[in-house]
């Protein structure tokens, strides 16, 4: 170890900032946070997340901004893979390709 140290560049907080996402208090309804809570542990992710998804679409809904950019939800994305490993499911052929997802309210592309 050295006997002196040069803290004058110095900077509080997190050695390597965390982008993207900000630490709040918030205060909400009892109700309110046991239906996230409940809601998140029948699908597996965490209440936080469910409450930040729901915040999102409103902000969307309220902006007129498309949906293409959300976050994929457990429930999402296991049902995404229910439809793509269902063994019952016959192959698709190249000839007839199953229809690509779009978000609601989106026209599939003909790409």
């Amino acid at each position: 170890m050295r006997k002196e140290y040069d803290f004058s560049k110095r900077k509080r907080g997190a050695v390597v900032a965390y982008r993207g996402k900000t630490r709040i208090t918030i205060m909400l309804d009892d109700d309110v946070i046991e239906h996230f809570r409940e809601k998140a542990q029948a699908q597996g992710s965490g209440y936080q997340t469910m409450i930040n998804s729901a915040l999102r679409v409103a902000m969307v809904e309220a902006t007129g901004e498309s949906f293409d950019d959300r976050p994929i939800t457990v429930g999402v994305l296991r049902d995404v893979l229910r439809e793509e490993l269902n063994p019952s499911r016959t192959k698709r052929s190249s000839t007839n390709p199953s229809p690509k997802r779009t978000a609601p309210g989106k026209p599939s592309s003909a790409a």
